[in-house]
This record gives C-alpha cells, sequence and structure tokens, in this order.
C-alpha cells in the first residue's frame, strides 16, 4: 500500500540508518528525500530523491526545516534541526530510535549546550557511542510507528 502524502526527509550526509529507512518507505511507498552535501548513491529498494544541497553552513538542514511540516517524517541525529522541525509538527526521530517531541527537545537542546561546554573546558571529548543493533530495531520500530500514526491521520504517541 502506497503512503505518497507522507513525505521521508532524511539528513543524510552522516545518518546511519538510511537503510533501515528505506526498509520502511518500500513497505508503505513512502517518498524519500535524502538531503546531502555532496552526492550518494540512491536505493534501489524504495522512491528516493537525492538533493544535494553544496557545502554551505546548514544549507541540508535549512532546507529540510523549509520543507517540514505536520504530517512529514524527520530523520536526524541534529538537535537544532529537530527543534526547527517539532516546532513546525514534524515527527523527528533520531538515529538511535529516540523520538523528538515538543515535550523532549529542551532538554535535548540543553545536553546538547553544557557538552559542547564541557568539551570546550577539555572535561569531555568525542561524541556518542557507535550504534548498536539494538539501536538499529529501535529505529526501525519507532519509524514503522510515526508511519502508521501518520497514516491514521494522528500524531504518534511516544511511549
Amino acid at each position: 500500500m502506497t503512503t505518497p502524502d507522507i513525505p521521508l526527509y532524511i539528513d543524510a550526509d552522516a545518518c546511519p540508518v538510511k537503510a533501515e529507512a528505506y526498509k520502511v518507505a518500500a513497505r508503505y511507498g513512502l517518498k524519500v528525500w535524502l538531503v546531502s552535501n555532496a552526492p550518494l548513491r540512491l536505493p534501489t529498494e524504495c522512491r528516493a530523491e537525492l538533493v544535494v544541497v553544496g557545502s554551505g553552513f546548514d544549507a541540508a538542514d535549512d532546507w529540510i526545516a523549509e520543507r517540514a511540516a505536520a504530517g512529514s517524517i524527520v530523520v536526524t541525529a541534529d538537535i537544532p534541526l529537530a527543534d526547527r522541525c517539532v516546532k513546525k509538527g514534524a515527527v523527528v526521530i533520531g538515529s538511535t530510535g529516540r523520538p523528538f517531541t515538543s515535550d523532549s527537545i529542551g532538554s535535548a537542546l540543553a545536553g546538547r549546550a553544557l557538552m559542547a561546554d564541557l568539551r570546550d573546558m577539555g572535561v569531555a571529548s568525542g561524541g556518542p557511542p557507535p550504534l548498536s543493533q539494538r539501536d538499529r530495531s529501535q529505529f526501525l520500530q519507532t519509524l514503522d510507528q510515526a508511519v502508521q500514526a501518520l497514516r491514521r491521520g494522528q500524531m504518534p504517541r511516544w511511549r
């Protein structure tokens, strides 16, 4: 069954769950927009379009944020982009399967700022841990729940 009215926007440059997103998109017939600063190979298992925005600062984020709206899904690990898209009513899912919501985005932004301060002070270094198989599974489940809810004309209810 196709659901062409639910666009799936992927912040694609460093997205580790593109293959998982393609599986869900193929299952439901979703149109996938891969937004990147450089050319990427398009998947063959789903309907996808590559948008190469160039190397401008936040160019991919700006392209996605301009189009995100209620009824669309955004996949990103970029917390400021997630904030912009949540404010526009989009369903936003991080690569670990964690949904960003109006209730959770404030603490995500605060945590990001805290980690930036700790890195600046030399107290913390590095980034998030590598994505686990459990994270990938959680992402698949969360994305599937989001699509099913939007197909019913509802916002997903996260547990």
